[in-house]
């Protein structure tokens, strides 16, 4: 069946080396776990290779929130702490924000708040951002509130943290790039949950790969192959909406698939090596680990993706039980190879491989010393772009999928059709508890969001 923009809705609603990829089939790799043990030095942004901490001169207050208070906006919110400590400023987490009560009410507990200041509901985010002397707001919400979330964040004036993906279609992307610019237009700073951009092995290689040492990149290959199933929490709310948003990750309108709420990580590196994103792409992929369980959302993709000087990448991910599983990048040059991650290859010569340094730190620690150093010396860094340029890549890659049509770049950006509710998109803090559609699983040749009306069966209005 097919079905226009205007959908059946309640009226409110309206991280490791390339070689080293084996892992315990019986566990699935989540986005923070294979990078436990990783560390990097403290550094600014601009420094690559022996970055260090940069200390404030001044006792500056850097005052945060956390708007979405999961345990990666809780986990956020510690590495916020550790990280002001280390760039010597006197840093806060001044107010949390959740849709649920019992989320919010851990930042009592979690950040020692009183409850006046946990904010719970759609329009919690906005009482957040409206506390006296906050410049710092951690978006951790499911991705698709995170356009709606930055929109309001930077309009407010405030520096962002933001957990990856950035959006979930091209409405989305559209509201990100544009709030992109008026963080630019604002001189505010901007640093995405994409932590390998702030990891010392991945700036020291990226930089040498850049510099020439594989030659001319000819092709990438992305993985993120989890060992096991992504959770699933079950049906739990008394309407639809709440139990598909306690259930997250498994609705194409909050996760974005797997191919956007994690594989991005991948893609973003390689989007980072050739300096570009890529124009077009076809895939494939299917549900089947999955099948007689809710949701929406695939569990593996195959996608080739072609960048404007005809690179290819070649991504794959999957969320389904195997014996082989990994998280890794791979670049193919003219005169070599490279896991970005930490070696390269030359053709003709000893491979060279990252040591690592006396006093790291973790990567996801180092963001927030990165940003926290941008507001304080007033030093360039917005990474708002760059995170939604991947992600809309992420997205582009599961639509060619999902149709079994191929997409290219200017179709997906521009595409009308949006996989949330109406209000999301206009007035998120408007939304209320109530009725919204369920999809069916995407079946390639009757599911086309680019078509004029948009081919997309519903399982339940």
């Amino acid at each position: 069946m097919a079905f226009a923009r205007k959908l059946t809705v309640d009226n409110h609603n309206l991280k490791r080396p390339m070689q080293d990829h084996t892992t315990n089939p019986s566990s699935a790799v989540s986005r923070r776990q294979f990078l436990m043990h990783s560390t990097i030095i403290a550094a600014s942004a601009a420094a690559v290779s022996f970055p260090t901490v940069l200390r404030a001169q001044n006792k500056q207050s850097i005052n945060a929130v956390i708007i979405g208070l999961g345990g990666r906006g809780s986990g956020a919110g510690r590495d916020f702490m550790e990280a002001a400590k280390a760039a010597g400023v006197d840093g806060k987490i001044v107010g949390v924000a959740d849709i649920f009560p019992e989320s919010a009410k851990k930042g009592m507990d979690n950040f020692g708040l009183p409850e006046a200041k946990c904010f719970s509901g759609f329009d919690a985010f906005q009482k957040a951002l409206a506390l006296p002397g906050v410049n710092y707001a951690i978006l951790a919400t499911p991705p698709g509130f995170r356009a709606a979330h930055f929109k309001a964040a930077i309009e407010a004036g405030k520096h962002v943290f933001m957990e990856k993906p950035v959006a979930v279609d091209g409405p989305s992307c559209r509201m990100m790039y544009a709030a992109a610019e008026l963080s630019k237009q604002k001189g505010l700073k901007v640093v995405a949950g994409t932590q390998r951009r702030h990891q010392a092995p991945y700036l020291e290689t990226v930089k040498r790969i850049k510099d020439g040492a594989i030659g001319d990149v000819v092709t990438l290959r992305a993985y993120w192959v989890n060992g096991g199933p992504i959770w699933h929490r079950g049906e739990h709310g008394a309407t639809e909406l709440e139990r598909q948003i306690r259930n997250w990750y498994h609705y194409i309108w909050l996760c974005g698939d797997h191919i956007c709420e994690q594989h991005v990580h991948n893609i973003d590196v390689c989007n980072w090596i050739v300096g570009d994103h890529p124009v077009k792409c076809w895939g494939m992929g299917a549900r089947q680990q999955l099948i007689g369980q809710s949701g929406e959302i695939w569990d593996n993709f195959a996608v080739e993706y072609e960048y404007p000087n005809g690179a290819r990448m070649y991504s794959y991910c999957g969320q389904i039980k195997r014996e082989w599983s990994s998280v890794s990048e791979g670049v193919q040059g003219t005169k070599g190879t490279a896991n970005p991650g930490g070696h390269i290859q030359p053709k003709d010569g000893p491979m060279w491989r990252y040591r690592k340094q006396d006093g790291e730190v973790s990567p996801y620690v180092q963001e927030h010393i990165d940003l926290i150093n941008a507001i304080v010396k007033d030093t360039e860094l917005n990474e708002a772009k760059q995170v939604t340029d991947s992600t809309l890549t992420a997205i582009m890659g599961r639509e060619a999928a999902y149709s079994g049509a191929g997409a290219d770049w200017d179709t997906v950006l521009n595409s009308t059709f949006s996989y949330g509710p109406e209000l999301l998109y206009s007035d998120c803090a408007g939304m209320q508890w109530g009725g919204f559609r369920v999809l069916q699983p995407p079946m390639p040749n009757s599911h086309n969001v680019f078509k004029n009306p948009p081919v997309v069966p519903v399982a339940k209005a």
